[in-house]
């Protein structure tokens, strides 16, 4: 079953930080200034702006004082998909791990534009695929046919160890970054890759399958496939093989967990189908 594109319903997100910058937006700022929520009242020598009188608060002060009203700027912030095409992402079971990594980011594409924001995607193998990159735009068009150009693309390399290079192409202003992949990389390079982005708001998107496990049968004789290059193996499979290959990944996947709870936010599992609800519900709960 392939998962098709949908940008139906908004992902909502709230960035772990306050924003900074000079483009107005939809989420809190740190500075103080322009149209927003209200913040605070202050003396008018520290914020001389006559149009921001509180008449109130200043015949409420016994001193004379005179007080302004400050409103807490909205900002625009940066959201980023950097998306795992090592070869391991190529598995298909009950869905195509790339239709649903593009349709992620075509409905991250359109809520983040919708809102002002902007939306830059990295692919990589070994190597940032650079026919796949798409600066931060604001374009809705640039944005969705850059998803579209991603659903598309055929996951060949060795390595993911081209989000090395990712994380420190995105350094700088702090940005909301979606980390999408099965994680299905050496212990040492997710580390790295998480060590790289721990100045930013990481989400794990892990791209999981029923079918990976259901196709390990308790008795037989498996034929299984490296997709990133190491051929393949005949293995005689038995029901206490089984419960270690099973309790191997259990294992992975919570060392995944720890780590990314570590720099801030739980994965998110993303399997047989996107649903932009169930993503927001994680990224709001979080």
């Amino acid at each position: 079953m392939s998962e098709e594109p949908r940008t139906g319903a908004d992902i909502l997100y709230l960035p772990r930080w306050r924003a900074r910058g000079n483009r107005l937006g939809a989420h809190r700022g740190r500075d103080a200034g322009g149209p927003g929520t209200f913040k605070d009242q202050v003396p008018f020598l520290r914020e001389p702006d006559a149009r921001r009188l509180d008449l109130r608060a200043t015949l409420r002060d016994p001193f004379e004082g005179t007080y302004v009203r400050r409103f807490e700027a909205r900002k625009a912030v940066e959201v980023w998909a950097l998306i795992d095409l090592s070869a391991s992402m190529r598995f298909r079971g009950t869905a195509d791990r790339m239709a649903l990594a593009g349709a992620l980011c075509a409905s991250l594409a359109a809520s983040a534009t919708r809102i002002g924001d902007g939306f830059g995607l990295i692919a990589c193998d070994a190597a940032i695929r650079e026919e796949l990159f798409l600066p931060p735009t604001r374009s809705r068009a640039g944005a969705a046919l850059a998803a579209r150009r991603l659903a598309g693309a055929v996951p060949a390399g060795a390595s993911a160890a081209g989000l090395v290079a990712a994380a420190s192409r995105i350094a700088g202003r702090p940005k909301l970054v979606f980390l999408v992949s099965d994680y299905r990389w050496p212990a040492a390079l997710i580390e790295r890759v998480f060590a790289g982005l721990a100045f930013h708001d990481v989400v794990p998107v892990v791209l999981a399958d029923p079918a990976e496990a259901e196709a390990l049968p308790e008795w037989g004789l498996v034929e299984l496939e490296d997709l990133e290059g190491a051929g393949t193996r005949l293995v005689l499979m038995r029901p206490a093989l089984r419960r270690r290959w099973i309790a191997a990944e259990q294992e992975r996947l919570a060392h995944l967990a720890r780590l990314a709870r570590r720099h801030g936010r739980a994965p998110f599992r993303l399997a047989e189908r996107f649903d932009p609800a169930a993503l927001s519900r994680h990224l709001l709960g979080a």
